[in-house]
């Protein structure tokens, strides 16, 4: 049984110079090559944005967080909704924080492992605050970090491209 994903890749801030690498990398990942809508990014002087959403085979997401990956000033999310034969699946990037990954639910909810959750309770015993560790595992710092950036772009077109398969 073949199963497509979809998916949306949002470039929150890239300098210019680094757009065309972008378009390559998520291009090489589609099998396709693309354009993206870059628009200037307000919330960083000098530094563009542009989404894409995309279909193509379940695992996707993670190619595309790693052909982007650890870029300096390049802070992105991709996701991937769940299909029939696997889970979504959310990733955030920041040059300071590197990659947060999450597993998505059908409702776009992110679920926390079980071995995860027993780790934060033990940090929380040894000092951490529980609060603080399930914030990390939920990705709040990605979020706080990146809000500033996603509200810049609400409102930009987004353009569907499918995988050639």
């Amino acid at each position: 049984m073949s199963s497509s994903a979809r998916g949306v890749i949002y470039v929150h801030s890239a300098p210019s110079a680094l757009c065309p690498h972008i378009e390559w990398a998520v291009g090489g990942v589609l099998g396709v090559p693309i354009s993206l809508p870059w628009t200037s990014q307000p919330a960083e002087q000098g530094a563009y944005r542009a989404e894409l959403s995309w279909q193509a085979g379940p695992g996707t997401a993670a190619v595309l967080c790693s052909a982007l990956r650890g870029w300096p000033h390049v802070r992105y999310e991709v996701t991937e909704d769940p299909t029939p034969v696997s889970e979504g699946g959310r990733f955030s990037y920041t040059p300071e924080l590197g990659v947060f990954h999450a597993v998505t639910g059908l409702h776009g909810d992110l679920m926390i492992p079980e071995d995860r959750l027993r780790a934060a309770t033990a940090k929380g015993e040894h000092g951490e605050t529980l609060a603080d560790e399930i914030a990390a595992l939920l990705g709040q710092p990605w979020d706080d970090e990146l809000e500033p950036f996603r509200h810049a772009g609400e409102g930009a077109p987004v353009r569907w491209l499918h995988q050639v398969v």
